[in-house]
């Protein structure tokens, strides 16, 4: 089976800026792909020119093996980060409209019940909560039945409870076949979400694989932490790579039994240890910096 997208050598430059330096990108079918970045890594910036918003300097993009075209544009459902609705129009009103747009379209009670929307569709799109508002923009993406859906950080500003219900529709729609590209910057959503991550900076893609391959090749080790008073005076002297945080101490190590022997021969008590796997956070924290972008 072809890659659903293919991308190669893609540049685009604004006055000053390499947004996007020469990406090369394959996306195949049936996943949930998750593309990571700071702000002002490019990703924005790429996932418009895949979608046909902005066009590139250079390079080239497939779709299905083909020029992007006009298969594409009736295969790809977007939902952005933004979006504005028709004034004055309900729930039920919009999904008309919507649908009247394509020649091939979802039954609309079928979008309806997937995205739960059957308890509001009288209601004016302006009164609807976040949570609400993110399911219909959801639906009208999915209008059209979609092999490749994009979704733009679309749990931005979402309650916990709200996140998580998204988080169920996302891997239903992922388990009828679809491809995903998903942005955003929560990194527990793109573990629990993604089968493959790929994490953009200064225009380049500089790391890509599945979520658990990523954290494996960049760390070997896990993290003791033991509260300050669990191990003071009895780590002088110790082999072992040892860092101060606020009120505790943290130990990593790529042998846990052969540690946690060697805390207990000094007299460490363990009655309060944790232990600490790296997170999606950290690999990204350690791939992209420190320093705050804007």
């Amino acid at each position: 089976m072809a890659p659903i997208i293919e991308i190669t050598n893609l540049v685009k430059t604004y006055p000053g800026v390499r947004a996007v330096d020469g990406v090369n990108l394959t996306i195949e079918q049936g996943i949930c792909f998750g593309l990571l970045g700071p702000n002002g890594a490019g990703k924005t910036t790429l996932i418009e020119i895949v979608e046909g918003i902005q066009k590139p300097d250079s390079g080239g993009i497939l779709y299905k093996n083909h020029p992007v075209g006009d298969r594409f544009r009736k295969e790809a459902g977007i939902q952005f980060q933004v979006t504005s609705l028709q004034e004055f129009l309900t729930v039920r009103e919009t999904l008309r409209l919507f649908r009247d747009l394509y020649p091939r379209t979802l039954d609309i009670d079928e979008v309806i019940h997937l995205c739960n929307l059957g308890e509001f569709l009288d209601r004016d799109t302006r009164k609807l909560s976040g949570g609400q508002r993110q399911r219909l923009l959801m639906a009208l993406a999915l209008i059209n039945d979609p092999e490749l859906l994009f979704l733009d950080e679309p749990t931005t500003g979402l309650d916990p409870q709200a996140r998580r219900n998204f988080w169920d529709l996302i891997s239903m729609i992922r388990s009828k076949g679809k491809t995903i590209i998903l942005t955003t910057h929560y990194m527990d959503e793109a573990y629990a979400l993604c089968d493959v991550i790929a994490i953009m900076d200064k225009g380049r893609i500089i790391a890509q694989g599945t979520p658990e391959q990523l954290l494996k090749d960049h760390f070997n080790d896990v993290v003791l932490q033991f509260p300050d008073e669990s191990v003071k005076g009895k780590l002088e002297g110790l082999d072992l790579c040892v860092s101060a945080q606020p009120g505790r101490c943290e130990i990593c190590t790529n042998d846990v039994d052969k540690t946690i022997r060697l805390l207990l021969d000094h007299g460490v008590s363990l009655s309060r240890m944790t232990v600490s796997s790296w997170s999606l956070e950290d690999l990204f924290i350690a791939l992209t910096g420190k320093d705050l972008r804007t």
